[in-house]
């Protein structure tokens, strides 16, 4: 029924209150009071679990996903809360980002270090300062250590060490050491080593340089040279350089003007060891090779016109046309020319062949003029010793006879105690073992020829003192052999130095001179080829000294001038 009004309708609206009705009749069941409300059964009230119905399966499936949901969610959640901080890398994060881009591009531009904010050092330390886990800026940190050891081996390799060892430094700091950076580190240590050496050298060449000593190998040149091999960039090195090629130039041009033909070739060569494109060479060997041509044809005359008079028999004596004056003429053109130096042994023996001749006739007097003048050429001679010990002694022993045949001591021979007997065969026996030893010429006093010399003085007869001091050449030529086959050329030289005084005039010396000259060639040869040119001049000079017109000393000395 509606309880709405009509709106037409003009009545009156009475409202009605609201009633319980009769209420005496609820206690009584029996009671039957009608209301005027539709009846309504109720059913009597039952236990809780008796009456609840069962919950249908669909529902009980929908609960257990909804509480499973709930524990995924809190796992989650409890995840994302433990791993902020990784997850907040993995994030997006735009300034550093950039900074990241702007350090990668200083690494590719080389701008590895600096203190202005941009090197790609300072960038990638500014993200690691924020995100210390970050492996991108850990990562480039690495490169510019590596970067910074690449640099630092050019810098040692271009001889700047100071740059080189704080690129070395920086790089240690961000690898953290390693055997790469600890090889680099020993290299600059020793470099830095050499420098200091470099320094002396360069003080030791300067004084050299001072005191005008420029050959050599503690010369200036020579010390210079080591300089420069050791720091090709040495101004000091170059400019000293310079100053002793024009004290050469100097030296040479001097020497040439006054027709010391040796002294100017010697000045020469070293200059062009030394500075192979220096101005003055060009005109230096013209002006040499003038004067050596000039001198050529008189030092040949001299040496033959000398050959001529010791085949004549014109030894020595008043006069220039004897082989003495020929070949003193000839050193005077060249005081080193083998071949005159050998015509001054062959007067010397010559000389004292005629001694011991004057010796046989009685003539003491003339033996002795003889010897002195053989003394003056060849003072080491070991026939002149032999001849100045038949000169000394007491008697000399005459023509072999039947008493000599005998065994007897001939007729005017002085008997010698048995104390001097004695002596002279200590003597013997001490030369005899300083042969042994190779003490042939040296010390003085207790080398073999000494040694004999002194046995001689007491008896100049003595048949064991004479063959071992004219035995004392072979011995040398012996050692020069051994020596020359060991490469040790200096020692060979020696042993000739030896040879010539014991033997002068040998004909075998000038055979021996070549042996020796062609061996200082190949070492000349090898030095020039591992460009120490300083020593291939040096070989080349001493080679000229033994054979001045041997073949190959024009070829060596091309490649030299040429700096080949």
């Amino acid at each position: 029924m509606s309880t709405r009004r009509d709106p037409h309708d003009n009545r009156p609206h009475l409202r009605s209150e609201p009633t319980l009705g009769d209420l005496d009749g609820v206690d009584d069941p029996r009671a039957h009071v009608t209301d005027g409300l539709p009846q309504v059964t109720v059913e009597p009230r039952r236990l809780r679990h008796a009456a609840a119905p069962s919950m249908p399966p669909s529902r009980r499936r929908r609960r257990w996903l909804v509480a499973v949901l709930l524990l995924l969610v809190a796992v989650v959640v409890g995840a994302l809360w433990f791993n902020q901080n990784r997850l907040r890398g993995m994030l997006p994060r735009t300034d550093l980002n950039r900074v990241l881009v702007q350090a990668q591009q200083a690494l590719k531009d080389g701008h590895l270090d600096g203190q202005d904010g941009t090197s790609a050092r300072e960038l990638f330390q500014q993200v690691v300062a924020q995100e210390p886990d970050n492996d991108r800026a850990r990562d480039g940190l690495r490169q510019v250590g590596q970067a910074e050891l690449s640099k630092a081996d050019a810098a040692l390799q271009a001889g700047q060490l100071a740059q080189a060892q704080q690129q070395a430094a920086v790089a240690r700091e961000l690898l953290g050491g390693g055997s790469d950076v600890d090889r680099l580190d020993s290299l600059i240590g020793r470099a830095q080593a050499a420098q200091v050496q470099t320094v002396d050298l360069v003080d030791q060449a300067q004084q050299a340089l001072a005191a005008g000593k420029l050959d050599g190998p503690q010369g200036a040149g020579a010390l210079y040279q080591r300089v420069r091999q050791a720091d090709p960039g040495n101004a000091v090195a170059l400019h000293g350089l310079d100053q002793v090629g024009n004290a050469l130039a100097v030296r040479a041009h001097d020497a040439l003007e006054s027709g010391d033909l040796p002294k100017a070739s010697a000045s020469i060569e070293q200059l062009a060891a030394l500075q192979p494109n220096n101005g003055a060479l060009p005109s230096l060997r013209a002006l040499q090779a003038q004067l050596r041509q000039q001198k050529d044809g008189a030092l040949q005359a001299a040496l033959k016109q000398g050959q001529e008079a010791l085949r004549a028999g014109h030894i020595a004596g008043v006069g220039d046309d004897t082989a003495l004056a020929h070949f003193q003429a000839a050193l005077v053109l060249d005081p080193d020319n083998a071949a005159a130096k050998a015509g001054l042994g062959d007067v010397a023996q010559a000389l004292t062949v005629q001694a011991n001749a004057a010796l046989d006739a009685g003539d003491r007097e003339q033996a002795g003029k003889l010897l002195d003048a053989a003394a003056q050429l060849a003072p080491k001679s070991a026939d002149l010793a032999a001849a100045r010990a038949r000169l000394h002694s007491k008697a000399s022993p005459p023509p072999s006879n039947a008493a000599t045949d005998q065994g007897e001591a001939p007729v005017g021979t002085a008997v010698l105690s048995p104390q001097q007997s004695a002596a002279v065969a200590q003597l013997v026996r001490r030369a005899q073992a300083a042969t042994r030893h190779g003490n042939i010429m040296m010390p003085p006093g207790d080398s073999a020829y000494d040694l004999y010399r002194s046995a001689l003085a007491i008896d100049g007869n003595s048949a064991a003192a004479l063959r071992g001091l004219q035995g004392l050449a072979g011995e040398v030529e012996q050692r020069f052999k051994q020596a020359l086959a060991a490469g040790k050329l200096a020692q060979a030289g020696d042993m000739l130095a030896d040879l010539a005084e014991l033997a002068p005039g040998d004909p075998a010396q000038g055979a021996q001179d070549n042996q020796l000259a062609s061996a200082w060639l190949d070492r000349a040869e090898q030095q020039l080829a591992s460009g120490d040119r300083i020593g291939a001049s040096q070989s080349l000079a001493r080679a000229r000294k033994l054979a001045p017109n041997h073949p190959r000393l024009l070829d060596l000395s091309a490649r030299l001038q040429g700096g080949q």
